[in-house]
């Protein structure tokens, strides 16, 4: 079968020009160089990447950052970054056009994310981002086990990478598929045996039988048949949660934005809840269901395995319901020289109105929830929804402090200067 993914060197030049030293081993020869005394020697400086979807967006006081979950370019290459997003940081295609980041997590684009060797040894690692090269074909992956072996492929039953849905497919080795084991060396696919765990990626054509078939051309064997071993991979079953606001509730699920939990979590969170759930008050009483509205303190707790997308989803395992809750408002940001440095004055209901306006203090503790590929920034003409303290000044405009603030529109926000 034909290779799906074809290296593309305008992708490669590309990123050389945007970094002082080659891409990537994968894509760029070694350059031939004299050292003076009549032998030539082959050097090159590597740039480690990831090469995947962008599955989460971070932005707050402490910057802008991006996950990119997928494979490394190289064998010793993350398979899951958090990467900082700087002003040097260079977004483009491979015909070099700037694409914005939003696009990109919009569509669900894969990039290829260069970025600078001094990376953290946490899990995921985080580092610099230096370029963002965006592809022209997509794929997904699934991180199962193998249950049948067979002529030219391999069925794989396992977990899609991207959403957490449980997954059967077929795959069929394309011409020169990458296939390595767990410590990144080559093996063919007759060593390939049932029961061995794997990480494989194919697309974007999918054939609709069942179970659905596809071709590969890139697989991560775990020939020891220990899952996760060798590749730092997501999904570690650790205490995580999140102490917030509930902001949303639909369809058996509930959104919690707030502050994470020490040992792990998200800020932002869509956490199912069903008959498995715990809930109960702070004095350990059981509640049902009816006790999650919006506006209400929780406190979270559930598995770091999670759906790859942003916010991220999985299942709630407990749920905390406090006493304390919260005013929502909707408005936008307005113009105002009654607000001090960290005020924002809020026109409620975006009106002509000002009785109901309210002044928000922000502080370091208020949850600034951002449109994707947007900034934390809250200037005049940004739309809003906001929960703040039931506590108000008498003053009018009221004054009170902003717990969750979600932006839902920054298109009329001014630029800054």
């Amino acid at each position: 079968m034909n290779k799906m993914y074809k290296v593309l060197a305008t992708a490669s030049i590309l990123a050389m020009a945007a970094m002082p030293v080659a891409a990537n081993a994968q894509d760029v020869p070694p350059q031939t160089v004299h050292n003076g005394q009549g032998n030539i020697q082959n050097q090159v400086k590597v740039v480690p990447a990831t090469m995947g979807q962008i599955t989460d967006f971070v932005n707050d006081k402490t910057g802008k950052f991006i996950t990119v979950t997928g494979r490394g370019l190289a064998p010793t290459d993350q398979s899951q970054i958090i990467l900082s997003i700087t002003k040097d940081t260079k977004i483009v295609d491979a015909k070099g056009k700037t694409v914005a980041l939003k696009t990109i997590m919009d569509e669900k684009k894969v990039v290829k994310a260069f970025y600078g060797p001094n990376i953290t040894k946490s899990l995921p690692a985080r580092g610099t981002a230096l370029t963002l090269v965006v592809q022209d074909q997509s794929f997904t992956a699934i991180d199962g086990t193998v249950s049948e072996v067979m002529d030219g492929g391999i069925l794989v039953k396992g977990t899609d990478i991207y959403n957490a849905n449980e997954d059967s497919i077929i795959l069929h080795f394309a011409d020169k598929a990458t296939i390595l084991d767990q410590d990144g060396k080559t093996i063919a696919a007759k060593d390939i045996k049932a029961g061995m765990s794997v990480k494989a990626f194919y697309g974007p054509a999918v054939a609709m039988s069942l179970p659905p078939q596809a071709t590969t051309n890139y697989i991560r064997v775990n020939t020891n048949n220990e899952t996760g071993e060798g590749e730092g991979e997501v999904g570690h079953e650790l205490a995580a949660g999140t102490d917030g606001i509930i902001t949303s509730t639909t369809d058996g699920k509930i959104t919690v934005i707030g502050k994470t939990h020490e040992k792990g979590g998200v800020n932002y969170v869509i956490l199912s809840v069903d008959d498995k759930t715990q809930i109960v008050d702070e004095g350990g009483k059981a509640l049902t269901k009816d006790a999650l509205k919006s506006g209400i303190h929780v406190d979270a707790s559930y598995s770091d395995i999670m759906t790859m997308i942003y916010p991220a989803q999985t299942h709630a395992s407990k749920i905390v319901v406090k006493k304390a809750e919260s005013v929502k408002i909707e408005g936008t940001v307005a113009p105002s020289d009654r607000t001090t440095k960290d005020q924002v004055y809020v026109n409620v209901g975006s009106d002509d109105s000002t009785v109901n306006d309210v002044i928000l203090n922000i502080s370091k503790d208020t949850q600034i929830i951002p449109t994707i590929g947007g900034d934390t920034a809250l200037r005049a003409g940004t739309k809003i929804v906001a929960y703040h303290s039931p506590v108000m000044t008498m003053s009018l405009p009221g004054i009170t402090n902003a717990e969750v603030v979600i932006v839902t529109s920054d298109e009329n926000a001014v630029k800054p200067r």
